[in-house]
């Protein structure tokens, strides 16, 4: 049986690298995985890009153009979203599924959406309306740009709300390291629920103050709703980056939804 391929989309902000401990243990063992570094989030620390920012729908556009070059080499693939990357990646599934292009006579396509602590909107909804209500004004310091790009103006205050299980001065370290963020793509309603046909594993993160609990759950709800099939959830003690405080349980994570993946091949 041929392993899936793995398509990983950060959270808001986040560079890739920020992932790299769990890159290197998946290709460790076998696996072929690609972080995803989306239009939204700017090419380095601390900065944006030209022009307006650009919106989920971009996003979700580049993960859809990546399914398609793996897809077409017959792989099956798992797409891995973290907070923010809930939106884009069931945004992007549209006729990507691997059920949609066995239909089609094609082989390979989507065969797994993975959360990690994610946003996820229903049909019509943004990350900004998911998210809507849950924070206090101050929790995450902002400045924006003429052009909407988002910068985390207060790193330190942003560390106690994301990362409060590191050491505060290494919480702090990693979000000064965090790039610009679009601020249209927070707003992008979704069109297309890749969940409702597609099985689901989910990271629930016990302690995450940005993502808190009411809302993973009210996610996880709207999805066994919707597509009538039960989520997969394993639940840890992390915060909001469980990639850095829970850096072990979410690689053995990650590796589990990929076996059991490969295992119903």
């Amino acid at each position: 049986m041929s392993k899936p391929s793995i398509l990983f989309f950060p959270g808001s902000f986040v560079l890739v690298s920020g992932y790299q401990p769990i890159f290197a243990a998946v290709t460790k063992v076998g696996y072929e995985i690609k972080g995803i570094h989306p239009p939204s989030i700017g090419p380095r620390s601390r900065e944006g890009r030209e022009g307006p920012g650009p919106t989920m729908y971009d996003d979700a556009n580049v993960v859809a153009q990546e399914v398609e070059k793996l897809a077409e080499q017959g792989k099956d693939v798992i797409l891995f979203g973290h907070s923010y990357g809930g939106g884009p990646i069931s945004q992007s599934t549209k006729g990507l599924s691997k059920e949609e292009r066995k239909a089609q006579g094609k082989e390979g396509g989507i065969v797994r959406l993975a959360y990690i602590t994610a946003v996820i909107p229903a049909i019509g909804k943004s990350a900004q309306d998911v998210l809507h209500g849950t924070r206090e004004e101050g929790d995450m310091p902002v400045s924006v740009n003429e052009n909407g790009w988002v910068l985390q103006s207060d790193p330190a205050a942003t560390a106690r709300f994301v990362a409060q299980k590191l050491p505060p001065e290494q919480g702090e370290a990693v979000v000064r390291g965090f790039a610009k963020h679009s601020g249209a793509s927070f707003g992008s309603q979704l069109t297309h629920q890749g969940y409702k046909d597609i099985p689901v594993s989910y990271l629930f993160c016990e302690d995450d103050l940005c993502v808190p609990p009411g809302v993973q759950r009210a996610g996880i709800d709207m999805i066994e709703q919707v597509s009538g099939k039960k989520v997969d959830v394993t639940s840890i003690k992390a915060d909001h980056c469980p990639n850095l405080s829970f850096e072990e349980e979410t690689i053995f994570w990650v590796l589990d939804v990929a076996k059991k993946v490969e295992k119903d091949g």
